[in-house]
């Protein structure tokens, strides 16, 4: 498509300097997608050269499109609506373009130019809960991200920082070691990591009911919080744990052992995975040696107390504590960490932080930091923000239980596409094995659609019935059109009909909805490369639906198998063939896998 449009702007330029005598480089020519309410391809504005020509914007209109119909070899026709000449490309074209798409011919973005190094940060899980919804849109956003910039050519390391160390994972340890009774998995019942989340929640139980003692002995709500006996233990065991006390380092391993096992399985069940795992209780230590750098530096300053801080108010931002006064570090210190270890790591170009909004101004300031200690790949940073996910119940707090917790979603989503497969009767001849991976398919595509189709800045209501819909914007309604195409293709082979290039050679004239689907079909590598540069899958996601509903357009109104001309019936199948090739290849880079049969 870039090479055609190219093409255009070249003619336009060329027309424009014969017919006008005006000089406008192809360079400077901007062409726009054609608005679908119009017939044409491309759109060129007249407006801005009505006073360097001394004529009005139609006439310029009429005046450039007769020209380039007459000049252009490319060109079948024009329209003019007011300033807007709209170019409409002889079918001819569409069907050469369409037949160096079917040999496999055409630019490759992952292996042209210079490759980007691009570190992908998501997921960051604490050890002392489960995933949750909210965690979903993290993994399948940074996922989705990491595959698209691959695809537009830069060089990608997925990595997963698991925050497994601080004062909330002490919490869960102090919970287990007061009420667990050498609890495990095993003798629960449960995955680990739920295991775990169990204690986190009963943390909060307990700790709520002695600040509600203590304020009814008179002390100040706000002093109760911190003076509470459970706060001090798990404050105690933090410190003990940066002491490398022995048993607390023993509790802590086998209680993150559980949670490693319970995360495995959750990743392996939604199809996301990492090239490499950090983990905070291995980077804190390096963050804490850029303090100390930057205390030398004086780039951050000690109070009174011995707690260790920056003064951000000259970049509108403002005073952050880096170091706390007993000499444990907060998020901070660990992030300055694992950035500078991801840089020895990888030198990478950019390095994407795929955390939710609450976080804006976190990153903001561990930009600002890195800058300050003159870090060369201070720049690099950037902080891929996204909205949260909110159910009609609300918003949800892990420590007090109200989570949707991420395995037991995925389990209703599959269950809901079991019923709404068997209602429709998807799974006719199929296998219990067929069935079950079909229902899991579905549901995995129903649930990663739903959350990636929105941009991802904005906050969002999940709503399971509706993802899950056949029909509509939805993730199984495009699966559902693959089957479909799939299905048409083994009938092909049945009926001993080819389908390459060579067996369409003789078809000249494209009925309107093959000609869009043509068109639609040429937008693929210029629709990743604008979705990598504004690490949008929302972009992927709704090509893909443009994609299957302008196939399923094309399908009703042209019979494929009632066509008498041989030329036609293999160019259709061919057409249904490279749709059938886009959502996959689409529907991948969503980390969504498409069925072969439905």
């Amino acid at each position: 498509m870039k090479q055609l449009e190219s093409q255009i702007a070249q003619a336009l330029s060329q027309v424009l300097l014969e017919t006008y005598q005006y000089t406008l480089p192809a360079e400077q020519i901007n062409l726009q997608p054609t608005r679908k309410e119009f017939a044409g391809t491309f759109t060129f504005v007249t407006f801005p050269l009505t006073k360097a020509l001394g004529k009005g914007p139609e006439q310029i209109g009429q005046g450039l499109g007769e020209a380039l119909t007459q000049q252009a070899p490319q060109v079948a026709g024009f329209n003019v609506v007011k300033g807007f000449l709209n170019i409409e490309i002889k079918d001819s074209v569409w069907l050469q373009e369409f037949a160096h798409q079917v040999s496999g011919f055409g630019a490759d973005l992952s292996k042209t130019g210079p490759k980007q190094k691009v570190v992908v940060e998501y997921s960051s899980p604490n050890t002392n809960k489960p995933l949750h919804l909210g965690h979903l849109r993290n993994n399948f956003l940074g996922y989705s991200v990491a595959e698209i910039l691959k695809a537009a050519g830069a060089d990608v390391v997925k990595v997963n920082l698991v925050n497994d160390r601080g004062i909330h994972i002490c919490k869960s340890m102090i919970a287990y070691v007061k009420y667990g009774q050498d609890e495990t998995p095993q003798s629960a019942g449960m995955k680990g990591d739920h295991l775990v989340g169990k204690y986190y929640v009963e943390f909060d139980k307990a700790y709520k009911q002695e600040i509600d003692a203590l304020v009814a002995q008179g002390v100040e709500k706000e002093l109760a919080k911190k003076q509470v006996p459970l706060m001090l233990e798990a404050q105690e065991m933090l410190q003990k744990w940066e002491q490398h006390d022995p048993e607390t380092i023993a509790l802590w391993e086998k209680m993150n052992g559980w949670v490693y096992e319970g995360f495995t399985s959750t990743y392996q069940n939604i199809g996301v995975d990492f090239d490499k795992f950090y983990y905070e209780s291995g980077t804190y230590l390096l963050g804490k040696d850029r303090v100390e750098e930057g205390l030398a530096n004086g780039v951050f300053y000690k109070k009174a107390d011995g707690s260790v801080w920056i003064d951000l108010t000259a970049e509108g931002l403002d005073e952050k504590l880096v170091l706390r006064a007993d000499g444990t570090s907060v998020y901070i210190t660990q992030d300055l960490g694992t950035a500078e270890l991801k840089y020895q790591d990888f030198h990478y170009d950019q390095s994407l932080y795929v955390v939710a909004d609450e976080q804006n101004y976190h990153f903001q300031v561990l930009k600002a930091i890195l800058k300050k200690l003159q870090k060369p790949y201070a720049d690099g940073i950037f902080h891929l923000s996204y909205g949260m996910v909110d159910l009609p119940s609300g918003k949800m707090k892990s420590r007090e239980g109200t989570v949707v917790d991420a395995d037991e979603l995925v389990q209703e989503m599959i269950d809901t596409a079991r019923q709404k497969t068997d209602e429709l009767g998807k799974i006719d001849g199929f296998s219990t094995e067929e069935a079950q991976q079909l229902y899991h398919t579905l549901a995995m595509g129903a649930l990663k659609y739903f959350l990636l189709k929105v941009d991802p800045k904005k906050r969002m209501l999940f709503n399971p019935e509706e993802s899950i819909d056949f029909k509509g914007n939805t993730g199984p309604f495009i699966q559902y059109t693959h089957a479909r195409i799939a299905a048409i293709q083994r009938k092909a082979k049945e009926l001993g009909i080819s389908w390459g290039p060579e067996t369409f050679t003789g078809v000249e004239v494209l009925h309107e909805t093959e000609r869009e689907a043509l068109i639609l079909l040429n937008y693929a590598d210029s629709i990743i490369a604008e979705a990598a540069r504004n690490f949008a899958p929302s972009t992927i996601a709704q090509y893909a639906f443009d994609v299957a509903k302008t196939y399923n357009r094309f399908y009703t109104e042209v019979p494929i198998f009632q066509e008498t001309n041989p030329q036609v019936l293999s160019f259709r199948i061919a057409l249904s063939a490279q749709v059938a090739k886009t959502i996959k290849r689409m529907m991948g880079l969503l980390g969504i896998t498409v069925p072969e049969r439905m």
